[in-house]
């Protein structure tokens, strides 16, 4: 079987700021943006992997989400336990520099883990947790 990620799915709660973390912050490209309904999607990838990309959709865009699905929604992105994404990188110090020199609400510096990896974390606008590992 040949089977590839495509498309990964994360929520946002303002495009403009959606769009300067993962353009301008983490580097990735606009790929495309769609407003439908007042509701705003945007698709944002890394260069050089056009057939991977990142979906940064509205939270409760869903006709079948009920308003408390919606509060409970809100609620958890606000704590950053709604969703997240890792990602890896040759180049882990530098990353994490170049994110916590643009603001990144950083939640963990590159640290060794136990389990053999290195990583760091931050959170995008919307509250969505970034694990950035290193590739060895």
């Amino acid at each position: 079987m040949d089977i590839t990620i495509h498309q990964a799915y994360l929520p946002h709660d303002d495009p403009e700021a959606a769009v300067a973390f993962y353009r301008d912050k983490l580097g990735f490209e606009v790929r495309k943006e769609v407003e439908y309904g007042g509701l705003h999607w945007i698709t944002v990838g890394p260069p050089g992997q056009p057939d991977t990309g990142i979906v940064l959709h509205p939270p409760a865009a869903d006709p079948g989400i009920t308003d408390d699905e919606r509060r409970t929604i809100t609620e958890m992105m606000a704590k950053g336990t709604y969703a997240g994404i890792n990602l890896a990188t040759k180049d882990l110090d530098g990353t994490f520099e170049r994110l916590q020199a643009g603001d990144a609400d950083v939640v963990q510096e590159p640290t060794e883990q136990p389990w053999g990896t290195r990583d760091c974390a931050v959170r995008d606008p919307a509250g969505n947790m970034i694990r950035i590992f290193e590739v060895r």
